[in-house]
């Protein structure tokens, strides 16, 4: 490709916009146009990239017994209704209505039509088990786009979908996409964590996200470096030392004029927030609960959410609250036994606590859960810190940032439950397909590989990735020997089925043609110049290391060829 035909320019400066790393170099590297918020399209090196991207995934899933298929982006709303996930995706779902006005979907994941397509072929559990697969557009109407391709609205996806007859069966297949997915990134040059996740909105029982560390990441996980436990914050866990304090203090109420928060009661009082008592209402969709956590922690609503079994969840109004005669500001379980009360284990870890005495500007101190609470419902809902100690070796934990690049489901049978999707067993007994789904956003996995590897100058592409094999420069287009060797080169390598970005611009300077191909980033940079014309040698440039190296021009293309192999 020559870049004098190239549709695409490069860009000196960082847009406005621009958060991380990826956003800015895909931007100034031409390799992306914003047409909306969260709505991107891919220019022609993006593009070459995202099918090198692809290609891998391609491989990897067929190696695993996979078989591609293609599904529409289209779904019939009555489809997302039956499985009540137009509720559980709420806002994030794209709708609209057929001329007929009858709703439809704009698939966020295909989990409904795949069970469809499996209802129609599977009879009995000899047409079992076998995996489907799909790289196709989804769309979710994000509330809040950001981060180049890290966050989008329209984005493309390797779904996968697994069909067993029996758990060892799903199990057989989670693992070797697991093994798969190690093996993408490994060929992508990403970094990765495997993390313990919660199944969210996709449902099922086990799931398991790959994320790439980085600070520039939107996710957090709880890793350990000792046993290597990890999980997201939503579903880790973790253990909290017991405090050193005294015990078996009566409990006693002070007065606390105006102090309403943890924050102004521990000034007043010169206590740490790790011995209070903090107290949270909830509304679910059937009941009204109170929470009680150390003040030094946060509930984690999603594993509260588990806990309670509900469809919804927030924190009750302060007009909800006092219709149950509590004081916003002055509450905690003392007491308490007609709400419906859960605390974290983090209740237990002393016995000296303050809290609220469910009365204006007053708290109790020195309260024992165990002993003053009545409602003794605990569970571990705090979202885990590295305060916290491993759960499995009881070693520090560590909290990392990272971007969420691939998740694996073990769906169960929700979905062929509900949708129908049957087989007869050996004794002929009807039962459920057991199903799995594992996905790979494929335009995060582009912006993570340039998180990953980067430095000041520009992207630095793995092989497997970059969209070009070799960036041939002709450092002056209009001197006849560079443009003649050059050109000569060009053609050679295109003859042989080498890929090549030729800088054969005639109008820009050296160093305008040295910046773009650094911040363009293909691995291999072949120098010609008017000067090393005079030498009969061409200057070879490894992108990664910046090490250079001349070669006679004659040997130039069988030098590159060595290379790039």
């Amino acid at each position: 490709m020559r870049l004098t035909q190239s549709a695409s320019k490069t860009l000196r400066t960082n847009a406005s916009e621009s958060e991380i790393a990826s956003h800015s170099l895909l931007t100034r590297a031409g390799f992306i146009h914003q047409l909306g918020a969260g709505i991107y399209s891919y220019l022609p090196m993006a593009l070459k990239s995202l099918k090198n991207i692809e290609r891998i995934i391609r491989f990897e899933m067929d190696a695993v017994g996979a078989q591609e298929i293609l599904m529409p982006h289209i779904q019939p709303m009555e489809l997302w209704d039956s499985t009540n996930r137009t509720t559980a995706f709420g806002q994030n779902l794209f709708t609209l209505k057929d001329r007929r006005s009858r709703g439809l979907v704009l698939a966020p994941t295909h989990e409904e039509s795949v069970t469809m397509i499996a209802k129609s072929v599977v009879q009995s559990y000899k047409d079992l088990p076998f995996t489907l697969y799909q790289i196709q557009t989804k769309f979710r109407d994000e509330a809040r786009p950001r981060a180049g391709l890290i966050r989008v609205r329209e984005f493309a996806m390797k779904d996968a979908y697994s069909f067993s007859h029996n758990e060892e069966s799903s199990n057989e297949i989670y693992d070797r996409m697991a093994v798969a997915y190690k093996n993408i990134y490994n060929k992508c040059e990403v970094p990765i964590l495997i993390a313990e996740a919660d199944s969210g909105a996709i449902g099922g029982k086990d799931s398991h996200e790959f994320i790439y560390p980085t600070e520039a990441g939107e996710d957090t996980v709880i890793t350990c470096s000792s046993c290597s436990y990890t999980a997201n914050v939503e579903k880790a866990t973790g253990i909290i030392d017991k405090l050193d304090d005294q015990s078996n203090l009566q409990i006693k109420e002070i007065q606390t004029p105006n102090v309403t928060s943890i924050q102004e009661l521990c000034n007043l009082l010169a206590v740490s927030p790790k011995y209070t008592l903090k107290t949270i209402c909830y509304k679910t969709e059937d009941d009204f609960v109170m929470v009680a956590i150390r003040g030094d922690l946060n509930v984690n609503e999603i594993k509260l959410k588990n806990v309670l079994n509900c469809k919804d969840l927030r924190i009750a109004t302060a007009e909800e609250v006092s219709q149950k005669g509590l004081i916003p500001g002055s509450m905690s379980p003392v007491g308490i036994t007609d709400i419906s009360v859960i605390a974290d284990i983090s209740v237990m870890t002393s016995k000296v606590f303050i809290a609220g005495a469910n009365k204006p500007n007053s708290h109790f101190k020195n309260i024992d859960y165990a002993r003053d609470c009545p409602m003794q419902n605990i569970k571990e809902i705090s979202i885990t810190t590295a305060e916290h100690k491993c759960s499995k070796c009881e070693n520090k934990l560590e909290s990392v940032k990272g971007i969420e690049i691939g998740h694996i489901f073990k769906l169960g049978t929700f979905f062929s439950e509900t949708l129908g999707a049957l087989f007869l067993d050996e004794t002929g007994q009807q039962q459920p397909i057991i199903m799995g789904c594992y996905g790979i956003g494929i335009g995060r996995l582009l912006a993570a590989i340039v998180e990953s590897n980067h430095d000041d100058r520009g992207i630095i592409f793995p092989k497997s990735i970059s969209p070009y094999a070799v960036n041939l420069i002709s450092l002056n287009h209009n001197d006849d020997a560079c443009k003649q060797a050059s050109e000569s080169i060009y053609e050679n390598l295109l003859s042989q089925g080498i890929d090549c970005l030729f800088d054969d611009r005639p109008d820009k300077s050296a160093g305008v043609k040295f910046q773009d191909a650094e911040l363009l980033g293909i691995p291999l940079q072949v120098i010609i110049s008017p000067r090393n014309i005079k030498t009969n040698q061409a200057e070879i440039k490894i992108r990664k290391t910046l090490e250079t190296h001349m070669t006679p021009l004659v040997d130039t293309v069988s030098e590159i060829v060595n290379q790039i192999n």
